[in-house]
């Protein structure tokens, strides 16, 4: 039986109530597929950095290293400023690992309402490949008041380093700023992922931008697409104004196969994907670095307020853990995952209050385990 060992990060709120559940089904998918999970638990989150005072070390970064992926459960907490957790562990993760793919599948599954009418899971199929560690993102910006002043901020990433030297000199009041810039190594490497998981699937991939106000950062991203297209003569292309696909995602869906962007407008366009699937608590995402170590989430926040309470949707989780199988090589057990998600939805007797039901999150996760076990 092949062995794998998985660190696992709960997280905060509901964060251990869903990764339970995730869990649950990944070790019921190994045990008709013939592998076996050896979960690694690892505290950072709220209650660890209340009692430390630490957000992540660089041992444990060294040690999560080690391993292809880890299971995310979520992060953020009414005790602590928002924003610390989420950089200080989360982001932390992301770019230490560069994990410069994030990985939105948008389908609707069977037996889910979408809010889009006439609309239905033929329709509704495809998958967001959004930059992760760049654009607007990067986290270095500022404010300065009236007058004269200096500012170096500078970016380190496995791939370069980036400084830049400041003189401000403003007769505003104050200003604030926000520096973001992408590179050619960072756009080449993600539209060539990007395309390569288009000839996978119907050979169509759109681009996402704002060249047409935004020209130098993202009319450095057009030129990119378009030479790295050269190389894909096979795969159909188009260009999306950021603006407009929000429109074209609400009337067409069914246009879309493969969707690759830059970060912030990543961040945008996905909320919208997952509501169109049917909600956040349908909504998986990975953070993937192809050669190293990955990352696999919901896409929800931690949801204090339902803390213990047992009674919130663990869908997302459990899908990202399909994903997480199919990163590590168990494809057949990650369809088998999202098989078992979507026959839970079709039979509609087991589900939480946000899909009209009263069952319970740990009952979600039965049923699906119980699912693939009859397979």
């Amino acid at each position: 039986m092949t062995q794998y060992k998985i660190p696992v990060i709960p997280g905060d709120g509901i964060g251990p109530e869903i990764i339970r559940e995730g869990r649950k089904v990944l070790d019921a998918a190994g045990e008709q597929f013939g592998f076996d999970i050896d979960w690694i638990e690892y505290p950072h989150g709220a209650d660890h950095y209340l009692e430390t005072g630490e957000l992540i070390s660089e041992d444990a970064l060294r040690e999560l290293s080690e391993y292809r992926a880890i299971y995310f459960g979520a992060i953020g907490d009414d005790r602590i400023k928002p924003g610390i957790l989420e950089k200080g562990i989360l982001l932390t993760i992301r770019f230490y690992f560069d994990e410069y793919i994030n990985l939105r599948p948008v389908k609707l599954l069977d037996g889910v309402w979408t809010p889009l009418r006439d609309k239905t899971s033929r329709d509704i199929d495809f998958v967001v490949v959004r930059e992760n560690t760049e654009d607007f993102y990067i986290g270095i910006g500022g404010r300065a008041k009236k007058g004269k002043s200096k500012k170096t901020l500078e970016v380190m990433r496995n791939l370069y380093s980036v400084k830049f030297g400041l003189d401000i000199n403003s007769d505003s009041e104050e200003i604030g700023y926000q520096l973001g810039f992408i590179s050619k190594e960072g756009t080449r490497r993600v539209i060539k992922y990007a395309f390569e998981l288009a000839r996978t699937r119907e050979r169509h991939l759109s681009s996402v931008d704002k060249a047409n106000v935004l020209s130098d950062i993202y009319g450095f991203w057009r030129e990119e697409f378009t030479s790295i297209a050269s190389g894909y003569p096979d795969v159909k292309t188009d260009f999306n104004f950021v603006d407009a696909i929000t429109m074209w995602f609400v009337k067409n869906p069914e246009w879309f196969d493969v969707v690759v962007t830059p970060n912030m407008f990543g961040d945008i366009i996905t909320d919208l994907g997952a509501m169109i699937q049917g909600g956040l608590g349908l909504a998986p995402g990975g953070n993937i670095n192809p050669e190293g170590t990955s990352m696999f989430e919901p896409i929800h926040g931690s949801a204090p307020k339902y803390k213990g309470q047992n009674r919130v949707n663990p869908i997302a989780t459990i899908w990202a853990g399909a994903l997480l199988l199919d990163q590590i090589g168990e494809k057949e057990a990650s369809s088998a995952v999202v098989s078992a998600i979507e026959q839970n939805l079709v039979d509609g007797k087991v589900k939480t209050y946000d899909l009209g039901g009263s069952n319970t999150t740990s009952e979600v996760g039965d049923d699906i385990a119980r699912l693939i076990r009859m397979r």
